[in-house]
C-alpha cells in the first residue's frame, strides 16, 4: 500500500464504545475522512455474540476467536493469584462481550469530575449527553433523564420479574432500609433494590454493542466502507504498533495487517481508543516514564511517569444460597433478561450514607441463588508497564487488589452488615433460602472471612484510571478533552482516561467520553464545542 493512499483526516484506534461514536459522529458530515483499526474482526452476526444469552459464558471462557489472550501479574493480597487481562478483540470491543448491564456514573461522580476539569463534565451536561446517545425502552418515574431516540438501544428487562427476584428484592428492602427503586439510572434514586436491571439490548433482547448501534449497515458495510457519501474506511484484523511522530507532532499509525507492517498517516488528529491496550500504545510511541522507555529501548518522546500509573479495578465477590425448587430465576419468555434483581447501596459503615458504593446481582440457577459483589470505592491502585519495546509483548498489568488495607475491611463489612442481614431476611421470607457461601461462622471470624475473600476472589473488567483525566501535576496524561499532555494532534478516548473512579459498570461512562470527546472535535476547540452543545439545547 502506498502511503499517499492511507491518508485520512482523523485515525482511530479501536471500535469499543468511545472509538466508534468517535468515527460514526466526525464522518457523519460526508467530507472528513477517517480511518478506524480494529484489531480483530467483524463478528456483529456471530450468534454468541448477538445472543444476549451467552453473556455470562463470554465473561467466563474468554474465547480466544473473540478476545485479547493474556494474563496479569500475581496479586499479593490475593495469595499471587493471577487472573486474565483481555478485553475484546472484535468489533465493539468491550461492549461486544461484556455483561450487557448500563449504569451510568452517579451524579456523586460527575460533581468530582467536575471539580477537577471543568464544566463540560457536570451531572448536568452529562445527562445531557447520554439522552442524545439512548434509546431507552423501560420504565421510571423521571422520564426527563432518558433518551428516546438516540442510537443505543436500552432495555429494562425483564417486563415481569420472577418470584425469585421479588423475593431478593423485598429481603435487602428490609435488611437495608432502602425501598426498592424503578430506575437506578434516575440521578433522583441511585440507591436501592430492583427487579429489573437496564441492559444493552435491542428490544427482542438481542445484544447491543458500539459497533451495531454506531458502525452498524447504516453507516458502513460489513467488509468496513462508509455507505451513502461517508468517508469512512474500518480496517479489520490490523493490530496498531505506534503512533507515528514528526517532532512532538503525532500525524499518524504503523500497524500489522496480513502479516505486513502498514503505516497510514492522519491530517488532523490520531485517537487512541483500544482500552486496556492504550497505555501500552502509548508507551510503545515514547510518551511514559523516560527510564522504563530508555531500559526497553523507546527513543523518549515525552516524559510523563503518570502513564500506566493509577490503574484501578472494582473487587469482585460472591455469596451462594438455596433457592426454592418452584422459584425459577429467570422468566421462561425472557432468559435475555440475564439477572435476577440487584441493589446499588451505600458504604455498610454509614460513611456517606447517600452515595453508592456497593453493586449487588442477583444471578439464578436451579435452586441456587448467587448474589455477585461488587465494592465500587477501593483505594487500592495498580499499574501498567511494558517489558521491552516488542508491541506483541504482553504488559506486566498489576491490578494492585487489596493492596489497600481499607478495601479488605470494606468488603468484609459488606458480608458482616448486608449479606448477613439479607440472608435472615431471605430466610424470614422463604425458608428455602439458605447461606451456604461464605456460612454465617465465617462471616462472623475475621480471620477466617478475610481467608474466604482471598480465595472467593474474582475478576471484572472494570479497569479504569490508568491514562488520568487530569492536569500533570495532578497525575493527569490526558486534558480534560482527551489531549495527550506535551505533544500535539494525540487524543485517548476510553476507560483508561476516567479520572475518579466510577460508582457501576465502566461502559456508559466510555460512551459519553467518546461522545463529549467527539463534539469537541466537531468545531476544533473546546469553547466552540460546547457554544454548539449549548445551541443543540
Amino acid at each position: 500500500m502506498e502511503n499517499a493512499r492511507l491518508t485520512f483526516d482523523y485515525i482511530v484506534i479501536g471500535t469499543g464504545p468511545a472509538g466508534a461514536v468517535i468515527a460514526k459522529i466526525l464522518s457523519d458530515d460526508k467530507k472528513t475522512s477517517v480511518l478506524v483499526l480494529e484489531a480483530g474482526d467483524n463478528n456483529d452476526k456471530d450468534e454468541p455474540i448477538t445472543d444476549s444469552t451467552f453473556a455470562p459464558e463470554l465473561e467466563e471462557r474468554f474465547f480466544p476467536n473473540y478476545f485479547w489472550q493474556g494474563e496479569g501479574v500475581p496479586q499479593g493480597g490475593l495469595d499471587d493469584r493471577s487472573f486474565e487481562w483481555t478485553t475484546g478483540r472484535l468489533s465493539g470491543g468491550g461492549s461486544s462481550i461484556n455483561g450487557e448491564q448500563y449504569v451510568r456514573p452517579t451524579s456523586a461522580v460527575l460533581r468530582e469530575w467536575e471539580r477537577l476539569l471543568g464544566p463540560v463534565w457536570s451531572p448536568q451536561r452529562a445527562i445531557r449527553r447520554f439522552k442524545r446517545l439512548e434509546k431507552y425502552n423501560g420504565k421510571t418515574n423521571n422520564a426527563g433523564v432518558h433518551g428516546y431516540r438516540g442510537r443505543i438501544d436500552i432495555r429494562q428487562a425483564p417486563v415481569t420479574p420472577t418470584r425469585m427476584a421479588k423475593k431478593l428484592t423485598d429481603a435487602i428492602e428490609q435488611a437495608t432500609g432502602l425501598p426498592e427503586i424503578v430506575d437506578y439510572n434516575d440521578p433522583k434514586s441511585p440507591l436501592g433494590p430492583f427487579t429489573r436491571w437496564q441492559l444493552y439490548q435491542h428490544p427482542n433482547g438481542r445484544r447491543e454493542s458500539s459497533s451495531t448501534a454506531f458502525l452498524s449497515s447504516d453507516i458502513m458495510t460489513r467488509t468496513g466502507r462508509g455507505v451513502r457519501g461517508r468517508k469512512l474506511r474500518v480496517f479489520f484484523k490490523s493490530t496498531a504498533l505506534k503512533i507515528l511522530f514528526s517532532a512532538k507532532r503525532a500525524v499518524g499509525v504503523e500497524f500489522l495487517k496480513n502479516g505486513e507492517r502498514i503505516k497510514a498517516f492522519s491530517r488532523q488528529k490520531v485517537i487512541i481508543s483500544t482500552g486496556i491496550n492504550s497505555a501500552q500504545l502509548l508507551m510503545l510511541s515514547g510518551i511514559g516514564p523516560a527510564r522504563s522507555l530508555k531500559d526497553a529501548g523507546i527513543p523518549v518522546i515525552y516524559n510523563n511517569p503518570n502513564v500506566g500509573k493509577r490503574l484501578r479495578n472494582h473487587t469482585l465477590n460472591s455469596a451462594i444460597f438455596t433457592a426454592n425448587r418452584n422459584d425459577i430465576a429467570l422468566p421462561h419468555n425472557d432468559p435475555s433478561a440475564l439477572y435476577t434483581g440487584g441493589a446499588f447501596l451505600p458504604d455498610p459503615s454509614g460513611l456517606d450514607p447517600k452515595r453508592r458504593a456497593v453493586q449487588l446481582i442477583g444471578i439464578g440457577s436451579d435452586e441456587m441463588l448467587t448474589i455477585a459483589i461488587i465494592f465500587l470505592r477501593p483505594k487500592s491502585r495498580g499499574s501498567i508497564k511494558i517489558q521491552n519495546n516488542d508491541p506483541l509483548k504482553i504488559v506486566l498489568a498489576d491490578e494492585g487488589f487489596l493492596a489497600n488495607a481499607s478495601d479488605m475491611e470494606s468488603v468484609k463489612n459488606i458480608y458482616k452488615i448486608y449479606i448477613q442481614s439479607i440472608a435472615s431476611k431471605l430466610a424470614e421470607i422463604d425458608s428455602s433460602y439458605q447461606l451456604i457461601s461464605p456460612t454465617f461462622d465465617i462471616i462472623n471470624d475475621d480471620q477466617k472471612l478475610e481467608e474466604f475473600i482471598i480465595q472467593n476472589f474474582e475478576h471484572n473488567h472494570h479497569q479504569q484510571g490508568s491514562l488520568r483525566m487530569a492536569p500533570l501535576n495532578k497525575g493527569g496524561v490526558v486534558d480534560r478533552f482527551g489531549k495527550v499532555h506535551g505533544v500535539k494532534d494525540l487524543i485517548v478516548a476510553d476507560a483508561s482516561i476516567i479520572p475518579f473512579t466510577v460508582d457501576g459498570n465502566t461502559s456508559a461512562a466510555t460512551f459519553l467520553i467518546g461522545y463529549t470527546i467527539a463534539q469537541q472535535l466537531l468545531k476544533g476547540n473546546p469553547r466552540r464545542a460546547l457554544i454548539k452543545e449549548l445551541e443543540e439545547e
